[in-house]
């Protein structure tokens, strides 16, 4: 039996099909092209030794009476459906990779099953010369047992190609699906997987998916929103609330301004009154970082306009102070100063006001005093290949001038204002004194100074040029 069909030219269809399998296991996912070119002239190959032998597919194998022969042609004929549906799975695959990518897997999955059932139902029929009528009816009683045990199962595959063929998500978008927020990175016959922001990973079946309320965040591109809530006292006045909010919203540069952020009036209750900053950023990465800043500014703009968040008990920061004692207790810089201090530093500070684009303080001008941020937003601006640079935005509490009180010379930066502005001024000749004898409010302003004079630097410095590489094809182009 063994020289007998090493004699024979089937043996050669058997090393083929070895063959391929050895070559689609060693040839690279790198080298799909290749892989592909290789399947299918092995399987042409295949094809024409069988053929060549006297072997057709479509009837039965000719050697009856050799029954090891027989056996052997049967299992080739067998192995060319078989190869041919792998082959033609392979080849509408990469069809449909070009042209629908990752999203259509689910698709090709499903034709390859039924071109692998068509496959083994022709070589049944074919091959082996089985009655079709019989097994497709003993298969199609088999297929509504299975399709009872399996319900819930075939709802997740059916609802994945309505999932596939709507496209309500892609891969790689941000969504969620009730409530459970994650980036997509995989949607099988299955279940769709979501990476959430917490790094974990939620696997939400096709059926569920394609009932529940889908909130996609990346369509449309590049836009991504993001809102915040302010619970505020029911005693403050709507539009002081208002007006804060939308400077604190005009604090934060990464906003989009088309489409426009906005504050709306949420909920009103004699409990409190809700109200909601919303707007666009430009990558889901800045939803975080966006909403703590919103927040953050939210809080100090409704303090410098006398509006109180939300709280169990109504409080407010000592409402016997002054405004400007009040803003050196708010300070970062200040606080550390005595009750007794703070009361003298307020009295030797006087206001002023900015319309929005005046300038409170140019670049490349010493000042000879340190303005504190009352109210309302003031933009810094650099130079940057002669063109300007907003380099960011400042709020309440913030200070102004400290170059000139610490070292008399200037930062590189304008300041002007974006909104209307109420600040406080110290002069030199008043606060040098303090600074001399309070080295702790020294060193946290000299701290400032170096950040921003760091920040200046790191903005506007030169990007290294990279030389083109030189090789010899440009050497001898140049030379020529």
């Amino acid at each position: 039996m063994l020289s007998l069909l090493t004699e024979h030219p089937l043996f050669c269809a058997l090393i083929l099909i070895l063959l391929d399998l050895g070559l689609w296991r060693l040839i690279s996912s790198r080298g799909s092209e290749w892989k592909l070119l290789v399947r299918v002239l092995i399987f042409a190959l295949f094809s024409i030794v069988l053929f060549n032998e006297g072997l057709n597919p479509m009837e039965p194998a000719p050697w009856a009476d050799n029954v090891p022969l027989h056996l052997a042609a049967t299992g080739l004929q067998i192995g060319w459906w078989l190869f041919g549906a792998r082959t033609l799975t392979v080849l509408i695959g990469a069809v449909m990779m070009q042209r629908v990518g990752h999203t259509g897997r689910l698709l090709q999955d499903l034709l390859g099953a039924v071109i692998f059932l068509i496959a083994i139902i022709a070589a049944l029929a074919y091959v082996l010369d089985l009655p079709v009528k019989g097994v497709l009816a003993t298969s199609g009683a088999l297929a509504i047992i299975v399709g009872l045990a399996l319900q819930s199962t075939l709802s997740d595959v059916f609802s994945g190609i309505v999932l596939n063929t709507t496209k309500p998500y892609q891969l790689d978008d941000w969504i969620s699906i009730d409530g459970t927020e994650g980036r997509v990175t995989d949607i099988d016959w299955r279940a769709t997987r979501l990476q959430t922001s917490q790094g974990s990973m939620a696997v939400i079946p096709n059926s569920l998916a394609a009932k529940a309320k889908i909130i996609n965040f990346s369509r449309p591109s590049n836009m991504f929103g993001v809102s915040v809530s302010v619970p505020v006292s029911p005693h403050a006045r709507p539009s002081s609330v208002i007006e804060a909010l939308e400077r604190a919203m005009q604090g934060c540069r990464q906003l989009l301004d088309t489409p426009a952020p906005s504050v709306a009036l949420k909920s009103s209750a004699s409990g409190g009154a809700e109200y909601e900053i919303s707007g666009f950023v430009a990558s889901m990465g800045e939803k975080r970082v966006v909403r703590n800043q919103l927040f953050d500014l939210a809080y100090r703009h409704l303090q410098a306009s006398g509006v109180n968040l939300l709280s169990s008990t109504e409080t407010s920061a000592a409402p016997h102070l002054s405004r400007p004692r009040a803003l050196l207790e708010s300070s970062p810089i200040f606080s550390t100063l005595r009750e007794e201090e703070k009361d003298t530093f307020s009295q030797n500070m006087t206001l002023q006001t900015f319309r929005a684009g005046e300038t409170i303080l140019a670049g490349g001008e010493v000042s000879d005093h340190l303005f504190i941020i009352e109210s309302g937003v003031v933009s810094v601006t650099l130079k940057r290949h002669g063109a300007p640079l907003e380099s960011g935005r400042m709020g309440p509490g913030e200070v102004i001038g400290e170059a000139g009180i610490l070292s008399d010379t200037a930062l590189p930066a304008d300041f002007s204002a974006k909104t209307f502005c109420a600040l406080y001024r110290i002069e030199k000749s008043y606060l040098k004194p303090c600074l001399d004898a309070r080295h702790d409010i020294h060193d946290a302003m000299q701290a400032l100074l170096d950040f921003r004079l760091h920040k200046a630097q790191s903005l506007t410095e030169e990007a290294p040029v990279v030389a083109p590489k030189r090789g010899f094809l440009q050497w001898l182009r140049n030379s020529v």
